[in-house]
């Protein structure tokens, strides 16, 4: 994957599955730290994945 925009795609992998995995979860904050910012894109897509999860429409997938 590109660095560009690296969060929206994670993110919209975990659409997709409707799953927040312990992988993506640590994809995304790797990149978080990575960047050391944040671009309108990337936080647009992790809000929108906060908000899906809040409604339950994605599950977070413990880790082992």
């Amino acid at each position: 994957m590109q660095s560009t925009a690296m969060i929206r795609q994670l993110v919209e992998k975990a659409l997709y599955i409707k799953k927040l995995t312990p992988d993506i979860e640590n994809a995304i904050n790797y990149e978080l730290t990575r960047l050391g910012h944040i671009s309108d894109v990337d936080f647009e897509a992790l809000e929108l994945l906060m908000d899906e999860m809040d409604e339950g429409r994605i599950k977070l997938v413990p880790s082992r």
